[in-house]
């Protein structure tokens, strides 16, 4: 009886720790609404799989990413890709990479967040500021002026920009933690959504002119469009 006993209590204490480690797999898009009949659904979480027999050198190749990018924009930086798009072998792989071009002083890439991914960044060329802030209700700001060859993570989540304080360009590249890490601009979100968030709340939360607001809403929503 006592060896039973021994034998359930191991039973049940392997389940709990399979329960303890057990979590769902993170989503790699922004949401998956449930559908009853298989027909009307997509796939999601990764892209269908290639045999394996069938994959070749170039699913995992992408050539280019020496070349600089055109940071002739309102924000004076371009963000270069290296993501499951580009090289299908990054499939389930959870990770991926971008190349960042910033024009001289001033070029920007704006407060933004990877809703999939936590950031590593390393500069090549020039001296940017950096910086993230953390969740309320601290909003605690963490920032770092850097040069070439140093590196600064940006926790998965967490709003974060870089900006060119050099007067002449800058590069950098990043690692990240999914191969479809998302990203949000938080100014082309709020005021460039399609359809525009009512001004009346926007107004209210940033503590603007509703005049002011329309005014934002007008410029981002133009160039989102």
């Amino acid at each position: 009886m006592n060896g039973v006993g021994f034998l359930v209590a191991l039973v049940l204490l392997a389940l709990a720790s399979k329960l303890a480690s057990a979590s769902d797999p993170s989503p790699l898009q922004d949401f998956c609404v449930a559908v009853n009949d298989a027909k009307d659904g997509v796939f999601v979480n990764g892209k269908l799989c290639k045999d394996p027999k069938l994959a070749v050198a170039e699913d995992f190749f992408l050539p280019g990413l020496n070349i600089p990018g055109n940071t002739s924009n309102p924000v004076g930086s371009m963000v270069t890709p290296a993501n499951v798009e580009k090289i299908p072998g990054l499939n389930t792989l959870g990770i991926s990479l971008v190349r960042i071009d910033y024009a001289p002083y001033g070029g920007l890439n704006p407060p933004h967040t990877h809703p999939r991914a936590t950031e590593i960044l390393v500069v090549v060329e020039g001296t940017l500021y950096v910086g993230f802030v953390t969740s309320n209700p601290e909003n605690r700001l963490f920032t770092k002026v850097l040069y070439p060859g140093d590196v600064f993570v940006f926790p998965v989540g967490l709003i974060h920009f870089q900006f060119n304080i050099g007067h002449t360009n800058a590069v950098a590249f990043a690692g990240l933690s999914s191969q479809n890490p998302g990203v949000i601009t938080i100014a082309n979100a709020v005021f460039g959504s399609d359809p525009a968030i009512n001004p009346d709340v926007l107004a209210k939360a940033f503590q603007l002119d509703k005049n002011i607001v329309k005014q934002l809403q007008s410029r981002f929503w133009w160039d989102n469009n």
